[in-house]
């Protein structure tokens, strides 16, 4: 592994290569060395210089690996010339196999994708990573046809016609893509026709996101260690104690240098973030480098225009803490406004679902209806999209009155003006 470090305070190479270990480990890479370079720019030939590129030649050899990852994006020239450097089989083919982080992260991406949709935005997202790196691929063949009388004159070149066929797959894909998100954008509304509020579990990943949902839902959502266990949105029903149910969102988690291709790929599975009434920013608290995760956090947050979206902080994994630590965290976190919980000792859940329907309760108003008897069906409608705070029957119908979202209790009044326009028709 190779990384420069560029003499920031906030973030070390070394953090920056712990983390590039972790992502190792998830694609099946075995680390076997570490190298870092101290320089503020990278080189344009070879991103770290030609001395550094010769010392990682070295370690190659003396450990008998075959794969040079860098944590940094490198160009087509940049991975090119790495290869070359580091050496070439007799064939001409290159011996080390040279991936930057964002190759790591869509390698790990492609094999923990498992529905339709996280198939196709991880495809679409490697072929746009691969466009502009064709030239690699194809560097052994005559890019123009020619020399011999009969075989002048304009013709398409392998590269060409590799370069056209990656660029009809991405349409292919993009497509496909809109039909998804169409078909997403039909269920969304359908939930919004009973509008339980939504809230997003979003974090950096390996957090704890999917122990959390787990935890307070009893769903079966895949929790791992490892990192990006989860890439597919997953929607699970949770009770608030006197506020009714609420729709809670297991997301893709977040991590530092994420390949822009990946956003804009998952732009339309982040759209569960985006229309979310309640985000809760899950933090591991356990994590010395936390500070720098939340930031970055909140950075992918504004990227895909989430940001103004009401976040709720809470810091999993306390019981990764001794006494005096947890102690330490606790004032800090009351600063802070977070709620310290530990998802696998099921520790200060109760406190988070209340703090949940506080969060939600602020969103919600006190509504008075007057429902006739023939419009029934609209009681049960207040139950499942809020509570029910008082009931009482006279001749007119039921008088009830809830605590219940402003869009839902638009809705009712609608009908019941619709079913007040024409009596003997039901709501």
């Amino acid at each position: 592994m190779v990384a420069l470090d560029r003499g920031a305070k906030s973030r070390t190479a070394d953090q920056d290569l712990d983390e590039l270990s972790g992502l190792c480990m998830t694609a099946g890479v075995d680390v076997t060395g570490r190298i870092t370079q101290a320089r503020r720019l990278p080189d344009v030939a070879t991103f770290i210089g030609k001395g550094k590129v010769e010392e990682v030649r070295l370690l190659l050899e003396e450990t008998g690996a075959d794969v040079a990852v860098f944590d940094d994006p490198l160009s087509p020239a940049q991975a090119r010339n790495l290869e070359k450097a580091l050496g070439l089989g007799p064939g001409g083919e290159p011996r080390i196999c040279v991936l930057d982080r964002a190759q790591l992260i869509l390698d790990i991406f492609a094999r923990r994708a498992r529905s339709l949709e996280g198939k196709l935005q991880v495809e679409l997202a490697q072929l746009e990573y691969l466009l502009p790196r064709l030239t690699r691929h194809w560097s052994h063949l005559s890019r123009q046809r020619g020399g011999a009388v009969g075989t002048r004159g304009p013709g398409e070149t392998q590269l060409e016609v590799d370069r056209r066929r990656v660029r009809e797959r991405a349409a292919r894909l993009r497509t496909r893509l809109g039909e998804v998100r169409r078909t997403r954008e039909l269920h969304r509304k359908d939930r919004a026709a009973v509008p339980f509020p939504t809230v997003a579990l979003v974090g950096y990943t390996n957090a704890g996101k999917s122990s959390l949902m787990n935890a307070l839902t009893g769903a079966s959502v895949v929790a791992d260690a490892r990192l990006f266990a989860t890439l597919d949105p997953t929607l699970r029903r949770l009770e608030l104690p006197g506020s009714g149910p609420i729709l809670l969102s297991d997301t893709v988690g977040f991590i530092h240098k994420l390949p822009h291709a990946l956003v804009d790929a998952f732009r339309s599975t982040l759209e569960e973030v985006c229309n979310a009434d309640l985000l809760l920013h899950i933090t591991d608290a356990a994590d010395p480098d936390r500070e720098h995760h939340r930031r970055v956090v909140v950075e992918v947050l504004g990227e895909i225009g989430a940001a103004d979206r009401p976040r709720l902080e809470v810091w999993n994994k306390i019981d990764c803490l001794q006494g005096d630590e947890r102690l330490a965290l606790a004032a800090v976190a009351r600063r802070e406004n977070a709620v310290l919980v530990s998802a696998q000792e099921n520790l200060r859940l109760a406190e988070l679902v209340e703090m949940v329907a506080t969060a939600l309760g602020s969103s919600q108003r006190e509504e008075r209806f007057v429902i006739p008897h023939a419009c029934s069906e609209l009681i049960a409608l207040i139950e499942r999209g809020g509570a029910i705070l008082g009931f009482d029957e006279s001749p007119q119908g039921y008088e009830v009155l809830a605590r219940i979202d402003p869009r839902l209790a638009g809705r009712i009044r609608k009908r019941l003006a619709e079913a007040a326009a024409a009596p003997g028709v039901t709501c």
